[in-house]
């Protein structure tokens, strides 16, 4: 059974920082592009960043130079390093891996909250 496990999230003043992180069981793990997504009230799911197995990472440009994602294989776990958060990051964070750029390969998980706000 697939399983995506997030946490991480919480509340977080404007300019602070939290890192996420997604279990994900190893049957969709290994060998597969992996990926943060996340959706914010009365918007649709967007693609926050991209890491490919071998590393290579995209971001989305709101996002990029404060956002870092990355990988441990052997752990079968994607980071998600937040820094300089903007209340327009405040959304439901999920993990999935990836079919193509960006279209998600399974069904979700609980996703976290993150929450920007003074």
């Amino acid at each position: 059974q697939v399983q995506l496990v997030e946490s991480g999230g919480g509340l977080v003043q404007p300019g602070g920082s939290l890192r996420l992180s997604c279990a994900v069981s190893g049957s969709i793990f290994s060998g597969n592009t992996m990926a943060w997504y996340r959706q914010a009230p009365g918007k649709q799911r967007e693609l926050v960043a991209r890491i490919t197995n071998g590393g290579n990472t995209n971001y989305a440009d709101s996002v990029k130079g404060r956002f870092t994602i990355s990988r441990d294989n052997a752990k079968n776990t994607v980071y998600l390093q937040m820094n300089n958060l903007k209340p327009e990051d405040t959304a439901v964070y999920y993990c999935n891996a990836v079919l193509g750029w960006s279209t998600a390969r399974h069904s979700w998980g609980q996703g976290t909250q993150v929450t920007v706000s003074s």
